[in-house]
């Protein structure tokens, strides 16, 4: 089967290697970029019509990121009939409903797995699951480069800055690390993933968010002191026909699954009604991981493998007042005494919140102290 792949960086390239050196039964026909790397002169167009006329080209696999203009070329390639496949979290997070639509109006395929998990099969194995299973809650770390940050920050002691530094010098980070340390990347990953799960849409507003971008060496030895260990992860869990996500730092006990996970590993679970927990723990990004995972997508098309239609889940709410647990605070603001349990000089462990409820307080006082740091003391996280 003729395929293209739009993008020759680092994920479109690592799939483009996969093909052409695995007997796999793909050919990459076309390649869109605006450059033109060594050796794939000929391949590399520059005219989306070339592959939009191509009837022989019967998947596009989109690895160009952000919304713009892969949301252009995604639609095109959706409305001309041929069947899409993307690593794109925050085109899938942010059009979810619209592109399933599209590919349903259309009689194609839309695959996302590499969009939350990257190389591991989260999302293939969330959608199997859920075919004779109910759902019940999942969570996880959904993002390698604080998951990095984190163990480093717990096994050496280091400050936040100088962890951050070394991760860009791995190419753990990226020169703007905003959508990894503030949440925004495991925000659309948990969104994405929830809509999966419960058969629903949800969007980044959706899903209340703290990071980790205030945390410090005192925080993580103040919680080694505790026998705690801090990961940044992602929930969704349902009630009735309710369903919560939220995404925090979470305090978790030594011998809990996620805070054996280290460097820049992931380590997503799922609880099922009937199969009880699944986890899935390997790497989150990077251009082999995530480049097979697309490459697989498109065999799952080719070989016509069928997973559950999802639906607009018309009947499921969406509402973060449910599910409360204590928090730490740490912050010079002054927090309420009907919010607290315990006070220890600037740290707060306060009464069981909601994450709405949590993470609106913390927004507040933020305004007053931006070093801020808050992270959930999940009571029943084992």
């Amino acid at each position: 089967m003729k395929v293209a792949i739009l993008g020759i960086g680092t994920v479109g390239s690592g799939a483009y290697d996969i093909i052409r050196e695995s007997d796999c039964g793909l050919t990459v026909a076309r390649v869109l970029d605006r450059y033109v790397p060594e050796g794939l002169e000929g391949l590399v167009t520059t005219n989306y019509d070339e592959i939009l006329g191509d009837p022989e080209i019967k998947i596009v696999a989109e690895a160009i990121g952000g919304l713009h203009p892969a949301y252009e070329f995604v639609t095109a390639a959706l409305r001309a009939g041929k069947h899409v496949v993307s690593a794109n979290k925050h085109l899938i997070c942010h059009y979810y409903r619209e592109l399933h639509e599209l590919a349903r109006e259309n009689g194609v395929k839309l695959r996302f797995t590499p969009s939350a998990g990257g190389g591991i099969p989260w999302l293939f194995n969330l959608r199997r699951a859920r075919r004779c299973d109910e759902i019940e809650s999942l969570r996880g770390i959904m993002n390698g480069t604080t998951n990095y940050i984190l163990d480093s920050m717990q096994n050496l002691g280091s400050d936040f800055a100088e962890v951050l530094a070394v991760a860009q010098s791995l190419g753990y980070a990226e020169a703007d690390p905003s959508a990894d340390i503030d949440g925004w990347d495991v925000r659309r990953k948990c969104a994405i993933s929830a809509s999966i799960a419960y058969d629903t849409v949800l969007g980044e507003d959706d899903v209340p968010t703290f990071g980790i971008r205030t945390v410090t060496a005192a925080d993580i030895a103040y919680f080694k002191s505790m026998g705690l260990c801090c990961k940044l992860l992602a929930f969704a869990k349902k009630n009735g026909n309710e369903v919560t996500a939220y995404v925090e730092p979470t305090l978790l006990p030594a011998d809990a699954t996620e805070a054996s996970v280290g460097s820049n590993f992931n380590c997503i679970s799922l609880w099922g009604k009937y199969v009880g927990r699944l986890s899935f723990i390997g790497q989150g990004a990077g251009k082999y991981p995530t480049g097979h995972a697309l490459v697989e997508d498109m065999l799952d098309i080719r070989d016509d493998v069928a997973m559950k239609k999802q639906t607009a889940g018309g009947d499921i709410t969406v509402n973060a007042d449910r599910f409360p647990h204590r928090y730490y605070i740490r912050t010079t603001a002054k927090i309420a005494d009907g919010l607290v349990e315990r006070r220890d000089g600037d740290v707060v462990i306060t009464r069981p919140l909601s994450p709405a409820a949590m993470h609106k307080a913390a927004a507040a006082a933020a305004d007053i102290d931006p070093l801020l740091f808050i992270a959930g003391l999940e009571d029943s996280v084992e």
